[in-house]
């Protein structure tokens, strides 16, 4: 996610965190690089010079370089200011208020509305406690119908569909009434599409609205077209008036300019992102972490969420408990394998760790994963329980037993002690505790 963005910005940045003596020029200098930048990204070309304006307003002046770490100071600048650009006053959608809440989708041919409406619902199932219907009311193509259908099943929500109607408001109507009886907290309208804006679709839209009164009008852009999906936004909060935005297809290298931008011009708040193909793959929007990224400072409290998640209560607060008391073993190892396994894919993992971490370039090989479980599976329930005890000739039935080379175990162990060290430091912190116990 983001990149090139981030490359371009972290080399700007670490020439001034690499200078004890920061001089008006050389901001200057670096500022005009991150207007390029940003430019470069599809940033909108206001919210740019604005944004680079205030940070060099604040990076020259006399606290700023005259203190003992000017660079890191600016990196701070720049940091709050990409924070302050994405926010907005509201943070998460409304779920508040009478039963169903409506919640009304909007967007371009190919943004990927159906596949959102199926992540949305998973959300607020999973993060709510609702009880979610999905309605199908993009009449245009069956095949959405279709779609959306599968979704449902798949993650177990409420469906609605009529496929003997061409009225999209009759069927959200029809849709709402039936959420009413069954008792469905959230209905989920799912809409048609266009390949640019015409006054068939807005009104389309308006009259969805006007049959099911949503608490959300959410608008699903497509985060790879940068500046674009921000003009789309406009004209569409111009016709339909929109409550908010949701960026799909951000797990790729998106340009940066959508996210930037959206809050930014449109006064709309960026709620959700879509990270991925599955159900599951959507976060909420969280302007901090998403700073945090852009400048190669990770999203480690989003990772450990994601751990957390993938974690049963019980079992974290046993390894909890035993980590406290400096207790780690291959079993544990083992079991933070699979745990990794449920979080996503490897790279995306990796991706929301700080940059310097690990080696530039390096390829994430999934296959490596299982060869560590092989290993550790062929050794006995002691060696398991007391690791140091494997010598020389242990090492080779290991390696026979699991199909590798003994420097693979060899590797295996290494990885292991230095996973047991940052367990038994990670066992002293309380952050750790307070989100193992929710």
């Amino acid at each position: 996610m983001f990149e090139r963005l981030s490359e371009r910005l972290g080399s700007v940045l670490d020439r001034l965190r690499g200078r004890g003596v920061v001089s008006a020029s050389d901001v200057s200098e670096a500022m005009r690089e991150i207007r390029r930048a940003l430019l470069e990204a599809d940033v909108n070309i206001r919210v740019a010079r604005e944004m680079v304006d205030r940070v060099a307003a604040e990076a020259v002046g006399e606290r700023v370089l005259k203190s003992l770490t000017p660079g890191q100071q600016i990196v701070k600048i720049v940091y709050d200011e990409l924070v302050r650009t994405m926010s907005h006053e509201r943070t998460e959608p409304d779920t508040g208020g009478r039963r169903p809440v409506v919640w009304l989708l909007a967007g371009l041919q190919g943004a990927g509305k159906t596949t959102t409406a199926a992540k949305l619902a998973v959300w607020a199932a999973g993060k709510r406690g609702m009880r979610p219907m999905l309605a199908a009311c993009d009449l245009k193509r069956p095949a959405a119908v279709d779609q959306l259908g599968m979704l449902a099943g798949k993650t177990g929500m409420g469906f609605y569909e009529d496929r003997t109607s061409q009225d999209p408001a009759r069927v959200a109507a029809d849709a709402l009434a039936m959420a009413d009886r069954e008792m469905y907290d959230l209905l989920i309208v799912d809409s048609s599409g266009r390949l640019h804006v015409d006054d068939d679709l807005m009104a389309e839209l308006e009259s969805i609205r006007a049959a099911v009164s949503p608490r959300e009008t959410l608008l699903v852009l497509d985060g790879m077209t940068g500046q674009d999906a921000v003009n789309v936004a406009l004209e569409f909060d111009r016709r339909i008036g929109l409550t908010g935005a949701v960026l799909s297809k951000m797990d790729g290298d998106s340009r940066g300019g959508a996210a930037l931008s959206t809050a930014a011009v449109t006064g709309r708040p960026v709620l959700f992102l879509g990270t991925g193909e599955g159900p599951g793959d959507l976060e909420a929007f969280d302007p901090a972490r998403m700073a945090g990224r852009i400048l190669g400072m990770g999203d480690v409290l989003g990772l450990v969420e994601k751990a957390v998640e993938a974690s049963d209560r019980v079992d974290a607060e046993k390894l909890e408990r035993r980590l406290r008391k400096g207790e780690f073993t291959m079993d544990d190892l083992l079991a933070e394998f699979g745990r990794l396994r449920k979080m996503g894919s490897l790279a995306d993992i990796l991706a929301m760790l700080p940059a310097g971490i690990l080696p530039k370039g390096l390829e994430v090989d999934p296959r490596e994963l299982g060869r560590k479980e092989a290993i550790i599976r062929s050794m006995t329930p002691d060696e398991r329980r007391r690791p140091e005890r494997i010598d020389g000739s242990r090492r080779k039935r290991i390696a026979r037993g699991s199909g590798v080379a003994v420097r693979d175990v060899n590797r295996l162990l290494d990885d292991y002690r230095a996973v047991k060290e940052m367990m038994k430091r990670l066992g002293k912190s309380s952050r750790l505790a307070s989100l193992l116990r929710g």
